[in-house]
């Protein structure tokens, strides 16, 4: 299978540069050219972009203020930049690290120079990219992790204030699921069932795994009726699933959810999420493998 190529945008008012570097790079890389600055910035708006290389004199918008604006923006603020001018001295190498730059390269530059420095920004940034991930994600089901459902869910509180719902889920007589059949049929339960509820959510919906069985949903619906409905579909395919033990043996397995939706009287998402448990509470003291709404 062929390795998709590293996009670079190279970013100079002066087209014999630009020729210059797509004849150093393109073989390698993908490379998009702007001749000035906020053509740079709509070209990140609209494509992927892995690295920018980044001229600092350019007309109507020089280079220190395109940095400066695409680390501000949440994102592009990952977005590796070098900075490669005719400027060389320790005034203008100062304000291009201020303003965000990753590297600093002099023109004339050094090709070998150039190519090596732009590999070591683009590993730098699959390793940040990987750290990132494995920090944010529950490592057996992918989805969120606890830390990054209560980031993420702190902020969206903050920022919307109607139809915001909170659920909380829970595999049912999990633990007799694991004493029954050992905990690698567990694990194939929790991933089987992550699996299954991502599909069913909304693009915009947080879903993360709290806790051994425990999961949390913060998600957007128009109406109560809607939130339940969706709920009691996911309800309804997780009871259809099945996953099969080491031994051979069919597991079934369901699970409880209790609803609860943000009011003008909800100070936080804590408590958004404590009444949402109530009715999880109140779902499995009812008989399990249902739907309550708080």
């Amino acid at each position: 299978m062929e390795k998709t190529k590293k996009t670079i945008l190279a970013v100079d008012d002066t087209e014999t540069n630009i020729d210059i570097m797509l004849e150093l790079l393109g073989e390698k890389y993908d490379v998009i050219v702007a001749l000035e600055g906020y053509t740079a910035l709509e070209i990140v708006k609209e494509n992927r972009v892995d690295l920018i290389l980044l001229d600092i004199m350019m007309p109507k918008m020089d280079g220190y203020e395109v940095c400066r604006r695409l680390k501000s923006d949440e994102s592009t603020l990952n977005i590796p930049i070098i900075f490669i001018t005719a400027m060389s001295d320790e005034k203008s190498i100062e304000i291009a690290y201020e303003a965000g730059g990753d590297d600093y390269i002099s023109k004339p530059f050094k090709p070998l120079e150039l190519l090596a420095r732009i590999n070591t920004q683009l590993k730098l940034k699959e390793l940040i990219e990987h750290l990132n991930y494995i920090s944010s994600h529950d490592e057996m089901t992918k989805i969120y992790n606890r830390r990054k459902f209560f980031e993420l869910g702190e902020k969206r509180f903050e920022e919307n204030s109607e139809n915001m719902y909170a659920v909380m889920i829970d595999i049912d007589k999990f633990k007799n699921i694991n004493d029954t059949f050992g905990h690698p049929a567990g694990d194939k339960v929790i991933r089987l069932m992550a699996k299954t509820v991502s599909k069913l959510l909304l693009d915009d919906a947080i879903f993360a795994r709290i806790g051994g069985e425990e999961f949390a949903i913060l998600c957007s619906y128009p109406s109560h009726e809607v939130a339940a409905q969706s709920m009691e579909k996911i309800r309804e395919a997780v009871e259809d699933l099945e996953v099969t033990s080491d031994d051979g043996k069919s597991i079934k397995f369901t699970i409880s959810q209790g609803i609860s939706k943000r009011t003008q009287e909800t100070k936080n998402l804590d408590e958004l999420l404590k009444i949402a448990d109530v009715g999880l509470y109140e779902a499995k003291h009812l008989g399990r493998n249902r739907v309550v709404f708080k």
